[in-house]
Order: C-alpha cells, then structure tokens, then sequence
C-alpha cells in the first residue's frame, strides 16, 4: 500500500512539473501587441514604388516602434480619401490635386508629407506618332480617366505653343493598360514616369515624354502624399506623429537600400513584376526626397501655386486656404 501511495505522488508531481507553462518571449509579445494602436492605411491603387517606405516601415518593425500596428489595404470602389475623410481609415495615400478640391467643399483631410518631392508625370506617347511638344497634340486623341483637370491641363500647355486644344479628341479609357491604350485607342496619356515609363524601358517600348513641369511651375505639384483627417489631427496628433515618423524611416530606408527596399515590396506585393518594381525603385528612390531639406516636406508656395492655376482654369469654386490644406507639423525634425 505504501509503495502504491509513494508511486502515485511521484507520478503527480511529475506531472506537476511537466505542465506546460506559457513561454515568457511569447507572453511578451502577446502582450506587446495588444499595447500597439491599431491604424488602418490605405493605398490609392495596387502596391507599387510609391508605396515602398510604408511596406518598409511594416516589415522592418518602424511602425511597431513607434507603437503602431498598421494594416495596409486597398481603396476599392469607395478610394482612399473618402475612407479617410470619413474616419473609416486613419490615413491614405492621396494626391495634392484631389485634396485641393476635396478642401474647397469642407472635406476635412489634411496632407501630412510629400512621398516624392517633385511631379514626375507628363504625357507620354509612342516615339512613331512624333509628338514631341504639347503643340503636337493637335489632330491627336488623348486617353484619359474623365476628369476635368486633364483637359485644362492639355489646353494650359497647347496654348503656351499658340495651339488649339479643341484639335485634341479626349477619350475615356479608364484604367485601360497604357501599352494596350496607345497601340490601339488613342495617340497619348498620361503617366508617372516612374512606373510606366521604367515599363517602357523594360519593354523596349521607345517613347516620347512630355513633363508637365518642363512647362509651368504651378504644375510641379505633390503627387502622392500622405493624408489624415482634422479629427485625427486635433484629437488624436500623437499616433499621428509617430505614423509620420515611421513612415520617414521607411522612405529614407528605401533612399539609402533602393534594392534591399524592392525585395520588400516584392515579398508583400508578390504579384508585381520583379525586373519593373527593382528598376522603378532605383529611378524613385533618390526622387522621394530630391532636394528638400527633409523627406516629407511641403512648400505653401507649391499648394498656393497650384490652387491657383486650378482656380484660373475654372476647377475650384473658390480660393484655396492652402495653409489649412497640409502640415509639416508631424515631420521628424
């Protein structure tokens, strides 16, 4: 009987012992994710060397760092500035031009950092079709998304060459492939050199390019930018200010690690054409801070400027508060 008893505490106590204990690495980490804020941010369309710095900052912990658990997601049908604007989503990637008109009706989003520092879009157009200057536009057709600033910026340029932008045919091709658009439906577009042009290159596709800063200094607009909403802004700067700062990490990551940045967005994104997204980052990379003083930092100057041309060509209703329009308060110093 005694030996019985003494062979059953051993075999409790041993049992005892062998229970498994929750390991202390992962309890910490568990409870380090549940002290993270949750943020959601959302992209303007499907990843590419735009969104580099932000797919960084996720996968290189800058986010985590600042106290931030961020899920990156796509705009869908509703777009980014209106899931910001609404609350929906905490940040986006948006442009200056569509903050501008969303400012002059009373939508509450605020630019907080330039992405790319100069506008590295234009017209482009297959290298047989000789267009060369925004003069030679006349007798051509133009594929374009429908909106109402592209025909005044195609008029803008055509008149500074004293041509007629009523010669120009404006069709509609929505989100048609560029290469599929210019081949068969219209003689030019308009892109980001960056992507679509890098493509080109890659394709042996031989265009003819026509930069909207090479004609106009109101034009050299922020395109993308990162934005947030007032409400974010005045309830809530601090999650704000760290977004900013770990986004700064991952842009600048991505100006000094052009390669190491790419294989990131190929591992989050990888759909993406792996020649296209290294050869694009390596063109992007030394343009997202350029020649400011910091990545990130917007000129009232620029948002005034081109406010006004938008103004002059019949886009706003009103002037623009450019001041309230963005910020450069969330910046890491």
């Amino acid at each position: 009987m005694k030996k019985w008893l003494m062979v059953l505490i051993v075999v409790l106590f041993t049992a005892g012992c062998n229970t498994e204990q929750p390991d202390k690495k992962s309890v910490d980490t568990n409870e380090k994710v549940e002290k993270l804020k949750k943020v959601t941010l959302v992209l303007d369309w499907t990843p590419n060397t735009n969104h580099t710095g932000l797919y960084v900052a996720k996968d290189q912990g800058f986010f985590e760092e600042e106290g931030l658990d961020v899920d990156i997601i796509m705009p869908g049908e509703t777009g980014a500035d209106q899931l910001v604007a609404s609350g929906k989503a905490e940040f986006g990637v948006s442009y200056q031009e569509s903050i501008t008109q969303a400012r002059i009706q009373d939508v509450p989003i605020v630019s907080i950092a330039a992405v790319i520092q100069h506008n590295t879009s234009g017209f482009a157009s297959a290298a047989d079709k000789n267009i060369k200057t925004p003069k030679d536009f006349a007798g051509k057709s133009y594929g374009g998304w429908g909106s109402p600033v592209e025909e005044s910026v195609i008029a803008s340029l055509m008149k500074q060459e004293n041509a007629n932008p009523k010669d120009v045919s404006i069709i509609n091709i929505g989100d048609t492939d560029f290469f599929t658009a210019i081949k068969r439906d219209v003689d030019f577009a308009w892109i980001y050199y960056g992507w679509t042009g890098v493509e080109a290159e890659l394709r042996g596709e031989k265009i003819n390019m026509i930069y909207l800063t090479d004609y106009s200094d109101k034009l050299d607009y922020y395109t993308p930018v990162l934005a947030t909403n007032e409400e974010m802004i005045n309830k809530n700067p601090e999650t704000v200010k760290a977004f900013v700062k770990a986004a700064a990490k991952g842009y600048q990551y991505a100006i000094d690690n052009p390669d190491k940045a790419a294989d990131i967005l190929l591992a989050a994104a990888p759909d993406l054409d792996s020649e296209l997204v290294k050869k694009s980052q390596e063109w992007l990379s030394p343009r997202y801070q350029d020649d400011a003083k910091r990545w990130g930092e917007q000129k009232l100057e620029v948002w005034e400027n081109y406010a006004d041309w938008m103004y002059e060509n019949g886009l706003l209703e009103k002037q623009l508060k450019a001041e309230e329009a963005f910020t450069n308060d969330f910046l890491p110093e």
